[in-house]
């Protein structure tokens, strides 16, 4: 079954880091570009950061706090969070995309045409 899986998310206070992880396990990811997504309650989902062949892409809410990253060979993606803030509080979802078929800013729209989407993971952050 080809799915991506989350994980790495859960509690933490302001000012602090997570790395989120996708596990693209079934999936030849070197021809794929990545995203990653966050939806808050109430809220629209927003793409948070992408990279599709090289070039990367980064909301202006997360620059400079949020590395996005990949390593092909282990079939990962990666979303490191860095002095985080409670408007970070959100679903984090990894997706990705046929890289040919999509810039790392058309990938972060998050209406665009995505292949596969994972099921989410949470980050609270809070005192």
């Amino acid at each position: 079954q080809l799915k991506l899986v989350e994980s790495g998310g859960g509690l933490v206070e302001p000012g602090g880091s997570l790395t989120l992880s996708c596990a693209a396990a079934r999936f030849a990811l070197e021809h794929y570009a990545i995203g990653w997504f966050r939806q808050a309650p109430g809220k629209d989902r927003e793409g948070v950061s992408c990279i599709s062949e090289g070039t990367t892409y980064y909301s202006d809410s997360v620059k400079g706090r949020f590395t996005i990253s990949r390593d092909n060979s282990k079939k990962m993606a990666y979303l490191e969070l860095n002095n985080l803030k409670p408007e970070d509080t959100a679903v984090y979802y990894c997706a990705i995309r046929l890289a040919a078929a999509t810039s790392a800013q058309d990938m972060c729209v998050p209406t665009s045409m995505k292949d596969y989407w994972g099921q989410g993971t949470q980050v609270t952050v809070s005192s």
